[in-house]
């Protein structure tokens, strides 16, 4: 148990001693810095079940701590605030309780509980991944590694969205236009080929409709009757009645692209243990809606296509079927998340990363599911983000207007080459050392930047601001661990000594009762799936880490067992500093 946890049971069995009255919980914060103490009880709420002045329930309560309770030394009263002192013994046989945990704040997962699918990328094959996709991957990979951490077991996946008329219009393009061009003979990566073709078809596509208003037509009517568009819709007729010619081409190219998609997500540090293809899905979800129909979850219309009231929910009313029987997407996502229980029968849960566009999509989704009758339907949720805008406006692919994902992830490595120069730290290192270095410290700075905002906030992406390896940064952490691995490797005692009986200063006692939150944020991340608690616990751990730094001597202070404890405690924050930023997908240099 921490510090809140022991207190709070003492806390209520001092009120039940004194009062003779029984209370559910302890509100606490922290004390604030210009009062003694380490921890602050909030007396007003307990005014509901004590009657009395809240200074003198506060002096009654903190006096029986102080007799009862070994660890708490002093306290002292401000209106209706308890501010507890907490003796140095607690927070030393706290820190020698965990200083050698390498994973410590991190929970074993119970193979009784149910696991948990995280879908995140989901990318489609018609261009390659870009700042948008970058946010997505970030968030989903934090987040199954957050839940790993809190005690879950986890499935990465995404589901490739390998079908439909947008990869036919870069497969009609290639055709027209391409001369056989491939990922080789052009030395380029293979998503980026097909989404060159992508914008080329938008371009020929605009000149169509352009030619199109000039002869008389409507925009409108342009847009529906351009040549290049009809041909593009005869493609894709094409390939789902299986025109060997048409898959075989469609094969091809999305090829190139998953091949472009692996070297992106390896240099971005992600990774999926399965993968689902909507061309493999697309169909799912049909016998659901028969069973729907006859279970009267569903209606079906009198034109015959079927649909799901939710009007009484507060929703509106969703098709699951057209007409002509053909599925929607709502009746793909429903037969893939049953597809996917089937395929992994210990999944109780699945967390699905998607833009704050999509939110309704998911709200009809998980309410469908529910009413379908499927229990684990209660544990879905959808990590809503909001997208990523760039100073210019709104990213669009079939204009090219884009950051690209590969494009960033170099820029930030060569910022972090300029800026590592300038510093001049790199003594002795080769030049394969400093690359690796480069791409670590521009990678950090990237995933922090976007993964310390919570993922509901929309980001404006301004490069400028990214690269800044000052304050609130991944650079400025990372600093901070290599800060302490110079220490370490100054260091010749050792490290596994247990010290006892020293007195705190206040600056170690602030950094430890930091370290001792980190188990409670993981916990609290998970249930939010806000990679931000991480990231920004991580800042002001490092904060503290500083000014303990600055104020109190280490490897000179004049006592023995003060210098030992000093570093000991010094490894802790690095370790945990480690293990924090792992949780975000960041690495940690040994040397800056």
């Amino acid at each position: 148990m921490n510090l809140q946890e022991t207190l709070s049971s003492q806390v209520k069995q001092a009120v039940l001693a004194s009062f003779n009255v029984e209370i559910e919980s302890v509100e606490f914060q922290a004390t604030r810095k210009e009062f003694a103490g380490d921890i602050t009880v909030v007396v007003f709420p307990m005014l509901r079940f004590v009657k009395g002045n809240p200074v003198q329930i506060g002096t009654i309560i903190g006096e029986y701590l102080v007799e009862h309770v070994e660890n708490v030394k002093a306290f002292n009263v401000v209106k209706g605030f308890l501010n507890i002192e907490v003796s140095d013994s607690y927070y030393i046989n706290f820190f020698n309780g965990i200083k050698q945990d390498e994973n410590y704040g991190f929970v074993n997962p119970n193979s009784e509980d149910k696991a948990v699918m995280v879908e995140y990328s989901s990318p489609n094959t018609n261009k390659p991944l870009h700042l948008g996709h970058i946010r997505n991957n970030l968030l989903g990979y934090s987040v199954s590694e957050i839940l790993k951490a809190s005690g879950k077991k986890v499935y990465k996946t995404q589901i490739i969205n390998d079908r439909g008329i947008h990869i036919c219009k870069s497969m009609l393009a290639w055709k027209r236009f391409g001369e056989g061009e491939t990922p080789e003979s052009t030395g380029l990566k293979g998503d980026k080929l097909v989404g060159n073709y992508y914008v080329k078809f938008d371009q020929e596509y605009k000149k169509e409709i352009s030619g199109l208003i000039t002869d008389g037509q409507s925009e409108d009517d342009a847009k529906k009757n351009a040549p290049l568009l009809l041909e593009a819709q005869e493609m894709l007729r094409k390939w789902e009645s299986g025109d060997a010619e048409t898959v075989a081409l469609w094969e091809t190219m999305n090829g190139w692209v998953y091949d472009g998609f692996n070297e992106t997500y390896k240099n971005l540090g992600v990774d999926f243990d399965t993968l689902y293809y909507e061309s493999n899905t697309y169909l799912l979800g049909k016998e659901f809606v028969a069973e729907g129909l006859s279970s009267g979850v569903f209606h079906k219309e009198d034109d015959g296509s079927v649909w799901c009231d939710l009007t009484e929910e507060g929703l509106d009313k969703k098709i699951v079927q057209r007409a002509d029987g053909t599925a929607v997407y709502m009746t793909q996502d429903i037969g893939t998340a049953i597809q996917r229980i089937k395929d992994f029968p210990d999944v109780g849960g699945m967390v699905y990363t998607v833009g704050n566009e999509q939110d309704y999509h998911f709200q009809v989704l998980f309410l469908i599911l529910k009413k379908l009758g499927f229990d684990w339907a209660k544990n879905l949720y959808h990590l809503s983000y909001g997208m990523v805008d760039l100073p210019s406006g709104k990213m669009k692919s079939r204009e090219g207007t884009v950051v690209d994902a590969d494009d960033l992830i170099d820029e930030m490595a060569s910022t972090a080459e300029e800026i590592s120069k300038e510093l001049g730290k790199l003594d002795g290192y080769s030049e394969e050392e400093k690359k690796d270095l480069y791409k670590t410290i521009g990678l950090g700075a990237l995933k922090y930047y976007i993964l310390k905002v919570d993922p509901k906030k929309r980001i404006l992406f301004d490069p400028k601001e990214s690269i800044d390896f000052q304050g609130n940064s991944g650079p400025f952490i990372q600093m901070a661990y290599a800060r302490v691995q110079s220490i370490l490797r100054k260091s010749n005692f050792d490290l596994s000594i247990e010290i006892n009986g020293i007195q705190l200063h206040t600056k170690e006692k602030e950094l430890l009762k930091q370290l001792e939150l980190f188990p409670e944020v993981i916990q609290n991340a998970a249930s939010n799936h806000s990679p931000a608690l991480i990231a920004n616990y991580t800042y002001d751990l490092v904060k503290e880490f500083n000014s303990f730094y600055q104020n109190v001597s280490i490897l000179g202070a004049d006592n023995e067992n003060e210098k030992i404890f000093r570093v000991q405690l010094s490894k802790l924050v690095a370790n945990t500093i480690k293990n924090a930023f792992g949780l975000l997908g960041i690495n940690v240099p040994e040397r800056m």
